[in-house]
Parts: structure tokens; C-alpha cells; sequence
């Protein structure tokens, strides 16, 4: 194996038209890049400054009433007449009544205690 002469492992100097081309092409890439880290920062500081400024907004949970202090709530749950209430079950801001009508039919009363109104009824029959 020969060795290359030692004046082929030395970089020969460039054109100096080329040089030029080269300088423009180091310009235009620093420019470049300076802007596109500069919009990287600008969308970087406006997502840090939308999570600061934004509140969180959770739904009220199930359990949650919205009862004044010192107040207890209260309203009136109409049932038809004649009917008894069996059972009624509690869940978040939704009361249900199981009510034995007076014609001897069953139905559920779905009542919201947030809105202090009665939101459904449902009939239980037989087919």
C-alpha cells in the first residue's frame, strides 16, 4: 500500500468565488436558525402563559350542593295524591322516590335538589 503524498492530505485553499457562495450559505443558515428558535421561544412563552392564566374548570362533583352557610335547603317534592313513598335513594344532586300510587301502580320520581325541581317520572309496569 503507498501512502498519498503528504501535499493531497493538506486542504488546498478554496476559490474565492466559492468562499463567497460558502459565507452565504454559513449567513443565511445562522440566520435561519436564530429565527426559528426565537418562534420556538414565542410559542414556548405563550403556552406557559395560557396554562398560568387559564382556570381550571371542574364540574362540580356528584356530591356537591351548593348549600348557603348557615341555611339548610329545603323545597317541596309533589307527589300525586294518595300515593306513599317506598323507598327513595340519594345520589350527588339527584334524589329518586320509589312512590306506590293510588291506583296500586309503582313509579320513580327522579328529583334534582341543585335545581329544586323534579326532572322525571317513570312508571313501573307490568307486560
Amino acid at each position: 500500500m503507498t501512502r498519498p503524498d503528504a501535499d493531497e492530505d493538506q486542504e488546498k485553499p478554496l476559490d474565492p468565488e466559492i468562499a463567497k457562495v460558502r459565507s452565504r450559505l454559513i449567513r443565511f443558515m445562522a440566520i435561519n436558525l436564530g429565527l426559528l428558535l426565537l418562534a420556538l421561544m414565542v410559542v414556548i412563552a405563550a403556552i406557559v402563559y395560557k396554562s398560568r392564566k387559564a382556570t381550571p374548570e371542574s364540574p362540580p362533583l356528584a356530591g356537591d350542593i351548593q348549600v348557603p352557610a348557615g341555611e339548610p335547603l329545603s323545597g317541596d317534592i309533589v307527589l300525586p295524591v294518595g300515593s306513599r313513598v317506598i323507598s327513595q335513594s340519594l345520589s350527588g344532586n339527584r334524589l329518586s322516590v320509589d312512590a306506590e300510587l293510588a291506583d296500586g301502580g309503582h313509579a320513580i320520581f327522579v328529583y334534582d335538589i341543585a335545581e329544586r325541581r323534579m326532572i322525571g317520572r317513570f312508571a313501573i309496569r307490568n307486560k
